[in-house]
Order: structure tokens, then C-alpha cells, then sequence
């Protein structure tokens, strides 16, 4: 990774490690993770084969550091880390070969699914090892879903901004480097 993305890709996570620390936890200490927003967008924009597993890992211990979920670190890393992998492929299988508007919604729909993918670990981990007496379909209902759809919105919001700054600025490219070269 070159380090002017290296330089960003930090920004990013950064960015989201503040968000994260400065949400407050309101149910059993849990909290909307816009870590997320961050992530997916470095994915998209920054994210190469060699350097997605590094971008994961650190957004794990990021996570880990600043959540507000007693006994939550363990599940934050694993959590971040898995959804990078699914987002950072799905990206790579669906939407690095769109374009214009194709491309963004789906990007966008993605964020989604990331999100929603990552509660649901986190929330299994959680229950799984560390014993949390939490009813799983009732915090995936309340805290989840709506959190996958406020991130989405972020996405959507940010994308266009993101790729008019690369235009300008010519720091950045709107596709990561395909997994086939």
C-alpha cells in the first residue's frame, strides 16, 4: 500500500475510533458502531489483497479499545475482522466491476449488509463467549437493523464526497486494485 492510502486508511480509522469512543452506550452498555461507516469506505477506496486483513485488524483493536460493552473487546475484534474479510470480497466479486451509479448503490446496499453482518457477530460472540445473558433477536431487532440502516445512510452520504475529493485531488482512486493481477 502506498503511503499516501496508508496515511489515509489511518484518517479513516482514526476518524472512526473517535465516533466510536464519543457514542455513548445505551443499551447494556451497547452502542451504534460507526467505526463501520469508516471501515467500508477505506475498503472501497483504499483496500488491496495484500493490505485488507492489516485495515481489519487494526478497526478490531480500535474497536476493542474504545467500546463501552463490558467484556466487549474480544467480540469487537472479532467482529471487525470477519466483516472485512465478507465486505472487502464482496466488494472485490460485485461492485469493483460496476460503475457510476451501478457501483454506488451497491456499495451502498453492501454497508448494509455489512453492518447488519457485524452486529449479529458481535452479538453472537457476546452470548457465546462471555456467557451475556442478552436475548439475541431482541437486540439485533432494537440496536442492529437500525444501526445498519443510519450507517447506510452515512455511506451514501459520504461515497459521493469521497470519490469529487479523489477527482480533485487525484489521491486516491475510486476502484481498490482487483484481486486477479
Amino acid at each position: 500500500m502506498e503511503l499516501k492510502k496508508l496515511i489515509i486508511v489511518g484518517l479513516f480509522l482514526a476518524i472512526g475510533a473517535v465516533l466510536h469512543a464519543v457514542v455513548p452506550g445505551f443499551f447494556f452498555g451497547m452502542k451504534p458502531d460507526l467505526m463501520l461507516v469508516l471501515l467500508f469506505l477505506a475498503l472501497y477506496f483504499f483496500a488491496d489483497y495484500k493490505s485488507f486483513l492489516a485495515i481489519g485488524l487494526a478497526a478490531g483493536i480500535l474497536g476493542a479499545l474504545t467500546t463501552s460493552m463490558p467484556a466487549g473487546q474480544i467480540p469487537s475484534v472479532i467482529d471487525k475482522f470477519t466483516t472485512t474479510v465478507a465486505v472487502f470480497f464482496a466488494y472485490q466479486l460485485i461492485a469493483s466491476k460496476m460503475a457510476g451509479k451501478t457501483k454506488y448503490f451497491t456499495c451502498v446496499a453492501i454497508s448494509f449488509l455489512g453492518t447488519a453482518l457485524s452486529g449479529a457477530i458481535f452479538l453472537g460472540a457476546m452470548i457465546l463467549l462471555m456467557n451475556a445473558p442478552l436475548s439475541f433477536p431482541t437486540l439485533y431487532l432494537a440496536l442492529v437493523l437500525p444501526t445498519a440502516a443510519f450507517n447506510m445512510v452515512c455511506v451514501a452520504l459520504l461515497y459521493p464526497i469521497i470519490i469529487r475529493i479523489a477527482r480533485r485531488s487525484q489521491l486516491i482512486q475510486s476502484k481498490p486494485k482487483s484481486l486477479t493481477h
